[in-house]
């Protein structure tokens, strides 16, 4: 190909843009001397075959149009200025660079010495530039058609209140699954095939949430030891999609596939939700390779050392932060969130380390730029917004502590209602506030329920099985001899480790999953299942399987009888939680009686059926708690301004190993019925139990209750007949009158 014809162009927007005409090439760079614009005509080509220096600069971006250029076309940059690290400085023009605004990437890297700035094994480290060219060993650029046929495409907007995330891999989900067409299998084609799209719904989850679909590199360690990048968190390419999870292998396929999975899940009402990567990129540290912000510009893209910036800060573990104190890297990093909803049209965003991404001279500051520019932001501050609240520098646990309109992973609902479920002592308190939202994190700022997105598991750890069936880590497959992942996972194997033909504890973990499932899906906030968790999946004890591409990681569609159970009980507690508007308030418990009334919007009770007393909640030995949801005191109104009223139900929780016989609590004349018993190998029960007010359920070992009051008005203010009879009643229980007045 020979092209002749170069216009000035514009400086804006930046990245490669086709205008139907030509193409308009834009990159920015504050301390470059010069850029090159380099062609190719296949991805493997040795060296471009066309290169153009840009010629025009405005206000630091380079820009040139191409009219003879089209869709399709391969391309890169060299960029030229001075190579001198101690300065901050790693420019160097041997070495072919990605677009940072690329829409789509072809090829993956060879890795070889090649492809890092400086001379590999010299003495100085990195202080020496390597000259060798590296392009026949890159991924390239390529120029993309933003046009598509959306058809009648309407976005879900479920409330957040109403939404039930799926956290899975795009790979991972179809790679095994039989139902789907094998070409689509592990590829965005396979999550809009109609045998997924069907077990979505039917499962009833409102939105997946994908693992980075941002392009990718798999980094030169793991391919030395034969291993992949497989979570995807090593981003290379914030606007393209990664073109290895296409079934159509032909450039920019992948765009086209991406969008035809978000329509398709669009049309059966579910929401996408991207897990994004913006604290750091696959370039690593001083010693990483230069593929694309650190040859262009180092010291804009990144954060460095203000007293030596030939090193990196590193909030995120993985040698480098971004900088987006920068204005230039914050407009990079909101032109892509915004390309995301506008161009691709996902629904929202999970924050990968979001501390890293408010970080500034103070530590992480809720104030930030980032922050600000996305609250004023008429496309962006309008999507589901999640942050991971927390990364690996300095004050780094930032749980609660993030600004409207943000949600967050609510890393203490994980570890509160595993430390709970595993019968350790003093959680009976915190488990109440993570019940009901965590009202102490959240209800402080002026954030309702909502902002709170609760979960037990989630890719990063152990799956729901391996929780149950696990004390201690099993990642010898990674080939880092057992140090990787995390060590502290408050996790119970409920006797023995691993698989086991003992029916006892084999009956005790299903049971132990009930419980978390039940939890998950009746606590006020947000649920977050992680995919599998539904049937039972395991990692065969692998917390950190985020370099393993087989079956370790992807989903085995190939169940027994006991998984066909578990999904089924999940099923239908997804199911209760969608009927009751009770398990989903948009506004949080204020615990008092109601105006014009005595009950109240939430109550708690102790075995012997009377409201808990502080020094009950204090007790280390509790174990065992009863929460009364008021169905007359929601919160919600409908579009009229009625108020949304349900049914008033009480769960029943008790992590003793041992069961407790509860008093259901209520004036004489209240029934109630049991729908759900954790005890049961089905979890729901066949034909609802009745019971009256005052009569006493046996509460399992380990197990949870729900019962809905199905006769009379909910429990109000409790009178002195009501007190003795409920002294009474515990005094016979433990056969100790002075405990009992006590």
């Amino acid at each position: 190909m020979t092209m002749v014809k170069t216009w000035p162009g514009k400086p804006y927007p930046l990245g490669a843009t086709w205008l139907g005409n030509g193409v308009n090439f834009a990159i920015f760079s504050e301390h470059a001397t010069g850029i090159d614009l380099c062609l190719f005509d296949n991805i493997g080509a040795p060296k471009e075959n066309l290169r153009i220096p840009f010629r025009e600069q405005t206000e630091q971006v380079w820009h040139a149009f191409l009219p003879d250029a089209r869709p399709g076309q391969l391309y890169g940059y060299r960029v030229y200025g001075p190579y001198d690290p101690k300065r901050g400085l790693r420019f160097n023009d041997s070495k072919l660079l990605l677009d940072p605004y690329a829409k789509a990437i072809a090829g993956r890297i060879n890795w070889s010495d090649e492809m890092f700035g400086y001379v590999v094994g010299d003495k100085a480290e990195d202080l020496t530039r390597d000259s060798r060219d590296n392009a026949w060993a890159m991924p390239k650029s390529v120029v993309v058609d933003d046009a598509f046929n959306w058809r009648d495409d309407q976005r879900p907007n479920t409330p957040l209140s109403e939404t039930v995330i799926y956290e899975m891999h795009v790979k991972g989900f179809t790679k095994l699954w039989g139902d789907v067409p094998e070409q689509f299998r592990g590829a965005y084609a396979g999550i809009a095939s109609e045998p997924a799209i069907r077990y979505l719904k039917t499962l009833g989850v409102t939105a997946v949430e994908l693992l980075p679909v941002h392009t990718h590199l798999d980094d030169k360690a793991l391919v030395d030891r034969g291993l992949t990048n497989y979570w995807g968190y090593n981003t290379i390419g914030f606007f393209a999609p990664h073109g290895h999870y296409s079934s159509n292998r032909e450039l920019t396929a992948e765009v086209t596939e991406f969008k035809s999975m978000v329509r398709a899940l669009h049309a059966a009402g579910i929401e996408v939700i991207l897990d994004v990567v913006y604290n750091h990129t696959g370039e690593g540290n001083h010693l990483g390779p230069t593929v694309c912000f650190r040859g262009i510009d180092n010291g804009a893209f990144y954060r460095l050392m203000a007293d030596n910036p030939r090193f990196y800060l590193d909030y995120t573990g993985t040698g480098n932060t971004v900088d987006t104190l920068h204005p230039r890297t914050l407009q990079m990093v909101m032109d892509s969130l915004r390309h995301w909803v506008v161009e691709m049209r996902v629904d929202g965003f999970r924050f990968d380390l979001a501390p890293a991404l408010g970080r500034d001279g103070t530590g992480c500051n809720k104030f930030a730029a980032f922050f600000k520019v996305i609250q004023q932001d008429p496309v962006l501050s309008q999507v589901k917004l999640i942050a991971e609240p927390w990364d690996v520098g300095e004050g780094g646990y930032q749980v609660g502590n993030f600004p409207v309109p943000f949600s967050e992973w609510n890393g203490k609902f994980r570890d509160a209602m595993r430390s709970f479920w595993r019968g350790d002592e003093g959680f009976i308190g915190e488990v109440a506030y993570r019940l009901t939202a965590s009202p102490d994190l959240y209800q402080h700022d002026g954030r309702q329920p909502y902002a709170s997105v609760n979960f037990i598991t989630s890719h990063d750890g152990y799956t729901l099985n391996d929780l149950v069936s696990y004390n201690d880590k099993h990642n010898e497959a990674n080939g880092d001899e057992n140090r990787d992942g995390d060590g502290h996972n408050r996790s119970w194997n409920c006797g023995v480790e691993g698989p086991t033909d003992d029916p006892n504890i084999n009956s005790l973990r299903r049971r132990q999953e009930r419980n978390f499932l039940t939890i998950l899906f009746l606590s006020q906030g947000v649920p977050m299942l992680l995919g599998g968790d539904e049937f039972g999946r395991t990692q065969k004890g692998n917390n950190n399987a985020y370099c393993q591409d087989n079956e370790i990681s992807w989903l085995n569609w190939q169940w027994d009888e006991k998984q066909n159970r578990l999904f089924e009980f999940t099923k239908k507690l997804i199911q209760l939680r969608r009927e009751h508007p009770a398990f989903r308030r948009p506004k949080f418990f204020q615990g008092r009686r109601v105006p014009g009334g005595e009950i109240k919007d939430v109550m708690w009770f102790n075995p012997g059926g009377n409201e808990m007393s502080e020094k009950e909640w204090n007790s280390p030995f509790a174990r065992c708690l009863g929460m009364l949801i008021s169905g007359d005191a929601i919160g919600l109104v409908d579009e009229h301004g009625e108020p949304v009223r349900d049914d008033t139900f009480l769960l029943l929780i008790n992590a003793h190993h041992e069961p407790i016989p509860f008093v259901l609590p209520g004036e004489e004349h209240l029934e109630w019925e049991q729908i759900l018993d954790t005890a049961n190998e089905d979890g729901f029960l066949k034909e609802p139990k009745k019971f009256s007010s005052g009569d006493d359920v046996d509460l399992g070992g380990r197990a949870s209750c729900l019962f809905k009051l199905s006769r009379g008005e909910q429990p109000r203010a409790r009178h002195e007949s009501w007190k003795k009879r409920a002294m009474a009643a515990l005094a016979a229980i433990t056969g100790d009158e002075e405990r009992a007045k006590k």
